[in-house]
């Protein structure tokens, strides 16, 4: 590497209520010489971030462009009224939408729950941002349906909340544009799923290597050694035979060895 070549990095966006605290801790120890670089971003710009190319792979709210942009759905949350403490809602552990309809219900420019008109009586305004809104439910001027990252990020001492049982909900995605899938992209992706360190689902062969790991000059070994015993005759050619075929059987075992799919089933955890 010359002086003026950067050192290889990955960049991360993420969402307000997102916590990506555990991926990048497994990252930083399965990938101490790539630093893993964090930034926020609103959840209604992170897919300009990413075709941007301003980020790698993005933690963000769905949906997302599909054309330009691959997602892999990760967990959905639970929709939350964000209420006083002393609010008559507090009475229960949980409500329905039909439950918030004389309540004057905020609706933020930057809602996340993707829906037309939510339940309620409208505010005379819609505040520009869910802090705002947030700051009018303390106030006691309306309530506010967000999901349960949010309400936790927003947390106040004069502020509860309860589950909505039929709100929408907001599902998270890892998300990365589609003409720019790259290893490091693959390596989080392994992160995220629970994949094992010792996967190679989904990177390419290092080259000059076969896919059970054994390098070409030892391919060519065995090639010459075969060569050799068919010109010994009867007996050679015996050995031949055999050598070949502990050969061929060794690579079933290191092909399937290296697939790793045991530890690609982590699966997606639904967060209720």
């Amino acid at each position: 590497m010359t002086g003026s070549e950067a050192p290889p990095s990955f960049r991360l966006a993420y969402v307000p209520g997102v916590t990506p605290d555990k991926w990048v801790r497994i990252w930083n120890e399965r990938l101490p010489d790539v630093p893993l670089a964090l930034t926020q971003v609103p959840a209604a710009g992170a897919g300009r971030v990413l075709l941007d190319g301003d980020a790698d792979a993005g933690l963000v709210r769905l949906p997302v462009e599909r054309t330009l942009l691959s997602a892999i759905p990760l967990y959905t949350e639970t929709t939350v009224v964000l209420i006083p403490r002393d609010h008559l809602v507090t009475a229960a552990d949980e409500v329905t939408v039909e439950d918030l309809a004389d309540e004057i219900v905020l609706h933020p420019l930057d809602d996340v729950l993707g829906w037309d008109r939510p339940p309620g009586r409208p505010a005379l305004e819609r505040p520009a941002t869910t802090a705002d809104a947030v700051e009018l439910v303390a106030a006691g001027i309306g309530v506010l349906l967000v999901p349960l990252s949010l309400a936790r990020l927003h947390h106040r001492k004069d502020l509860t909340y309860r589950t909505v049982t039929d709100a929408p909900e907001s599902s998270v995605a890892l998300s990365w544009p589609e003409a720019a899938h790259t290893d490091h992209v693959e390596d989080f992706i392994g992160i995220v799923r629970g994949r094992t360190v010792n996967s190679t689902r989904g990177r390419q062969p290092e080259p000059g290597r076969s896919k059970d790991g054994r390098g070409e000059a030892a391919g060519s070994a065995r090639r010459k050694a075969a060569g050799g015993g068919r010109t010994g005759g009867t007996t050679g050619g015996r050995q031949t035979g055999g050598v070949a075929r502990r050969g061929t059987g060794g690579n079933r075992r290191g092909g399937s060895a290296g697939k790793g799919k045991g530890g690609g089933r982590g699966g997606r955890p639904r967060h209720r």
